[in-house]
């Protein structure tokens, strides 16, 4: 058995948390492997929304085993109100969600940390969350951090004053940056109480165990390709691998196991935050796409900068990702208009190109574009694949052949029931 990985292939809130939620009844178990509360993955259905931080997106399943991997960063707080708020939905996850020992611990100074660097760059910052991402990704590689299974140990309040003090001593270098640490602490402390009632598991042996034994995983992913540590648009990226090579860093899962790769990509582009974005529209289809798509940040709600579909940016994420199937996601959205454009190429450095360079910001890249007919009109409540409109059809074969990778799912809205499943053994297993 090899575990498949669903991951997303732009900048981000490509809707990613749906298709895990659509795709989950195939699988055993769903297993968070990077990332932290910075990530939200919305889904909705009979009528209600749910946006989920941390917990893996299988949540909603029954029978399915959800894991935050070891490649996760968790903030207690925001967990435990992640938690409350399944509850209160009347889902209950003590049984079905376990917890990484060796995922890392957000703490309330790593947040005040995010927040005064942020300040001080001033112009220049990237566009943090704010929610300690960054500082208790430092911390991890500079072999500093607290981890879940640090819970367990008699001497956690000794290595957690120890790290705090160490921040704090950090924060006197940012002399216009105030704070008051003495409640977020508090409900900290109180957080990590409420974790032990959770299982904190071996996350490694238990994974590869379900594999040997044939029960299938699917590895969750956060954030997006062009956001990855490495392979984004660097520095304007979050702070672990959001590719497919992060899920056998991040769950303890060997190459050889890896077997479906799903991408998922919106049927235009977003990106939020700071940080180079070709195709971006800045006037009023900028604002039509964004109204129409209802472009907010589901973390943070914030407004999403919107664009055409880039092309040369999606072939760069399938190829450094090993994407197997394409799922596309708010074709709805584009009704709203009679013709788009689409990026096939960058103008660079006076050369006309099809790929990814080193640098897109705009005095590197200039895309140049190629207009597509439209398909005008209310796709929601499409739900026969036999009804595609022609032209929605001949834009999925377009993308088709300029990936190599086939579209297995369509989204026409966002309830769980507005999916179209393309590729025939996806659709008799799900």
């Amino acid at each position: 058995m090899k575990a498949d990985v669903l991951l997303g292939l732009q900048w981000g809130d490509e809707g990613k948390g749906k298709i895990v939620d659509v795709l989950t009844p195939k699988y055993g178990v769903i297993a968070r492997f990077q990332g932290g509360p910075n990530a939200g993955h919305t889904i909705i259905f009979d009528g209600k929304k749910h946006v989920l931080h941390t917990i893996p997106s299988g949540i909603f399943r029954d029978d399915i085993l959800n894991v935050v991997g070891n490649g996760v960063v968790v903030d207690p707080v925001i967990f435990k109100k992640e938690i409350e708020g399944l509850l209160e939905s009347g889902v209950s996850p003590f049984d079905s969600l376990v917890i990484s020992r060796k995922a890392h611990l957000i703490m309330p100074t790593h947040g005040l940390l995010d927040a005064a660097s942020e300040m001080a760059k001033g112009k220049l910052k990237i566009g943090s969350t704010l929610k300690g991402i960054g500082p208790a990704y430092m911390d991890k590689t500079g072999r500093n951090g607290l981890r879940i299974g640090d819970i367990e140990s008699a001497h956690f309040l000794e290595r957690y004053a120890l790290l705090r003090d160490k921040h704090v001593h950090m924060l006197v270098q940012f002399k216009d940056y105030k704070y008051d640490l003495s409640k977020a602490e508090s409900d900290w402390l109180e957080a990590i109480e409420y974790l032990k009632k959770f299982k904190f598991i071996d996350s490694e042996h238990i994974l590869n165990k379900e594999l040997k034994e044939g029960r299938g995983i699917l590895a969750e992913g956060a954030q997006g390709t062009m956001l990855d540590i490495d392979f984004g648009t660097y520095p304007f990226v979050t702070s672990s691998n959001t590719i497919t090579a992060g899920a056998c860093t991040g769950l303890g899962i060997p190459p050889n196991k890896i077997g479906e790769v799903f991408g998922i990509f919106k049927a235009y582009c977003t990106r939020v935050g700071s940080g180079p974005f070709p195709t971006e529209l800045l006037e009023e289809t900028g604002e039509k796409l964004r109204a129409a798509g209802f472009e907010f940040g589901a973390t943070t709600g914030r407004p999403r900068r919107c664009g055409w579909l880039d092309l040369p940016q999606l072939k760069y994420a399938v190829m450094v990702n090993g994407v197997t199937q394409l799922c596309m996601m708010k074709a709805d959205v584009l009704g709203e208009f009679d013709e788009i454009e689409v990026c096939t190429h960058y103008m660079h450095k006076g050369e006309k190109i099809d790929y990814l360079p080193y640098d897109i910001r705009p005095d590197e890249v200039q895309p140049i574009y190629k207009t597509i007919e439209c398909w005008p009109g209310d796709l929601t409540r499409l739900r026969d694949v036999a009804d595609i409109p022609a032209s929605l059809n001949a834009y999925i074969k377009m993308i088709e052949d300029e990936t190599g990778v086939p579209i297995s799912i369509l989204s026409v809205g966002p309830d769980r029931e507005q999916t179209l499943i393309l590729k025939s053994d996806l659709r008799n297993d799900t």
